[in-house]
């Protein structure tokens, strides 16, 4: 028997995922018809059913019913400018200790990748703060995070950095900014103290300018990394790495504000090994 808690809704948001085609992203609307080029699928068909359900469309495409997770959301996202990778992402929340609760601040929010998954795992008691002086971007980041049902965790915000930012005693701050060193005094001035600072830069030049104005700021405990992925075919018979991968996409950047620079931290960094 079929627990009813794991059945469709209306108004779930619905991923529709073909064996070899692109998915598709819908919410669950009565008497709605999703159409494709691999068939018509109707919502009524859809509501009611357990998840991981295989359905066919009328053509007899074959389609699974999947609830989405972050990384599915953030690459369905319709999108103008560039979005940060979920390889990034991930680790970015972490080292940030992005949380329910935590006030978390953006500031280049483009089409709302990063902004999805800072209001999904803030949650209803959290709340994100989100600058973006592009306004046609952040209209459809706006739509995006409508569409997921998480907007109402994000205050959306017109402006940028330099002008500062109107909340105080934020957990995280993260510049998504070409010259972050610019607008690290607007950072300082809006976390709390110990609070946690991160950006991502594509270019060496960009960091080695980053890590000149945080040691000549009220930051310490700062850390550089890149993270890259590679993915693996899966077929158990012929096990190999796929011949594409996505490898350099930017470096990150993290440091912790403090009540006032500790000498004999500044310029350092955490060294790791491999014991």
């Amino acid at each position: 028997m079929t627990d009813p808690a794991n059945l469709v809704k209306e108004g779930d948001l619905v991923q529709l995922h073909g064996t070899t085609h692109k998915n598709h992203l819908l919410i669950m609307k009565a008497g709605e018809v999703f159409m494709t080029h691999r068939g018509v699928i109707k919502h009524d068909d859809i509501i009611g059913q357990p998840w991981g359900t295989r359905l066919e469309s009328h053509s007899g495409h074959p389609f699974f019913v999947l609830q989405p997770g972050l990384t599915d959301l953030v690459q369905a996202i319709k999108r103008t400018t560039q979005i940060m990778y979920p390889k990034d992402i991930g680790y970015v929340v972490l080292k940030l200790g992005v949380g329910p609760g935590k006030r978390v601040l953006e500031c280049g929010g483009g089409s709302g990748g990063l902004t999805t998954v800072l209001a999904y795992l803030v949650g209803d008691t959290g709340k994100v703060y989100s600058y973006e002086r592009n306004v046609e971007a952040q209209a459809l980041a706006r739509k995006n995070l409508q569409l997921f049902g998480l907007d109402k965790n994000v205050e959306f915000k017109s402006g940028d950095a330099e002008q500062g930012f109107e909340q105080r005693y934020l957990d995280a701050i993260f510049l998504d900014l070409p010259n972050p060193y610019d607008y690290l005094e607007q950072v300082g001035a809006s976390l709390k103290e110990g609070g946690q600072f991160a950006t991502l830069l594509p270019t060496i030049n960009q960091v080695e300018l980053t890590l000149k104005a945080l040691a000549h700021s009220d930051f310490a405990f700062i850390d550089v990394c890149e993270i890259l992925m590679r993915h693996y075919k899966s077929d158990w018979g012929r096990l190999r790495p796929v011949d594409r991968m996505v490898a350099h996409t930017g470096y990150l950047i993290f440091a912790r504000s403090i009540q006032a620079q500790l000498n004999n931290l500044e310029g350092d960094s955490e060294e790791y090994d491999n014991d």
